[in-house]
């Protein structure tokens, strides 16, 4: 991570995690593991409708869940000890506000602005903890991207991954873990690509998503 030159509120990494809770920092240790920089941020609030080109708002979507509180939370005690004896850069008060997508040259894959109300995150993979279904595909729209019926496979596409995202069903637990060692490690083996990566499949889609509230 490096802060980039002639602007000191800029700062380089190689992935954002937008969400504190469970699922961002499973995939902020996942990517720890893999020797991949991230920083992790809050969730997206509500913008403007109006937004330049290749700009996009999120909003929050949190859901509860009564059922497995007590084990997510124990986990996310785990996750948080780990997060600090290994030094990822999990900062709870720095919220997302905006993701704007820079245009490549040459079909290379598009760099990312997170915009904060602190600065500006710029980062080479994004992923989301916190979205609707119908979110997705409306940001999706917001970059010119055309969306068929997979949208995490769209996503991915341009550098965006979804870790218990959606809008029916609230994953357990143990999904999100699973899903955020996916996520890393398909990451990572972007990253590192002559590197050994046991498993870089993304977690199979559905017709449905989950929503994990963070």
């Amino acid at each position: 991570m490096s802060t980039m030159p002639g602007d000191a509120r800029t700062e380089q990494t190689t992935a954002v995690v937008i969400g504190t809770g469970l699922s961002g920092l499973a995939v902020a240790a996942e990517l720890r593991r893999h020797g991949v920089d991230s920083i992790v941020v809050d969730g997206l609030d509500i913008l403007g409708q109006s937004q330049p080109a290749n700009t996009t708002s999120l909003q929050r979507c949190d859901a509860a869940d009564s059922a497995t509180l007590r084990e997510r939370n124990e986990i996310l005690r785990h996750l948080r000890n780990y997060a600090a004896s290994h030094s990822v850069d999990v900062r709870n008060t720095t919220r997302a506000v905006q993701l704007t997508m820079l245009e490549a040259p040459d079909q290379a894959a598009p760099q990312w602005q997170v915009h904060t109300p602190t600065g500006i995150l710029v980062a080479d993979h994004i992923v989301l903890t916190r979205c609707a279904h119908s979110q997705l595909r409306r940001m999706l729209n917001d970059f010119g991207i055309a969306v068929g019926r997979n949208v995490a496979a769209a996503m991915r596409a341009i550098g965006i991954y979804l870790v218990g995202v959606g809008e029916l069903i609230t994953p357990s637990p143990k999904e999100v873990l699973r899903q955020a060692k996916t996520v890393g490690q398909a990451i990572s083996a972007k990253v590192n690509p002559d590197g050994p990566h046991p498993s870089t499949a993304v977690f199979p889609v559905t017709g449905s998503f989950a929503v994990l509230g963070c």
